[in-house]
């Protein structure tokens, strides 16, 4: 049987009404929107941080917290590009004077 002349058909009474979870929602004001309708979001912490074996070499990664999302939209970003990006969240790892 040739499924490729099969339409995907469904009928309307089984879509069911989208309810939005009010806790994703983001305020426009505190996202700061620019002109060309783009934003930068910045991180505000580290909240941890793992390393992770591959083959014959270890990569560090970090889990960071961003200023316009949940504590549950944080995300694993590799140490070394947010240490040349955001030095200032690993105060630690800076030289000393």
């Amino acid at each position: 049987m040739d499924l490729a002349a099969v339409h995907p058909v469904f009928h309307i009474s089984l879509l069911k009404k989208c309810v939005g979870d009010p806790a994703f929602v983001v305020p426009l004001e505190s996202v700061g929107v620019k002109d060309s309708l783009s934003y930068e979001d910045v991180p505000v912490e580290v909240l941890d941080r793992q390393v992770r074996r591959l083959r014959n070499k270890e990569v560090g990664s970090v889990k960071v917290f961003w200023r316009s999302q949940p504590v549950k939209g944080a995300t694993w970003e590799t140490e070394i590009a947010m240490k040349s990006k955001y030095l200032r969240l690993f105060p630690s790892d800076s030289i000393p004077a």
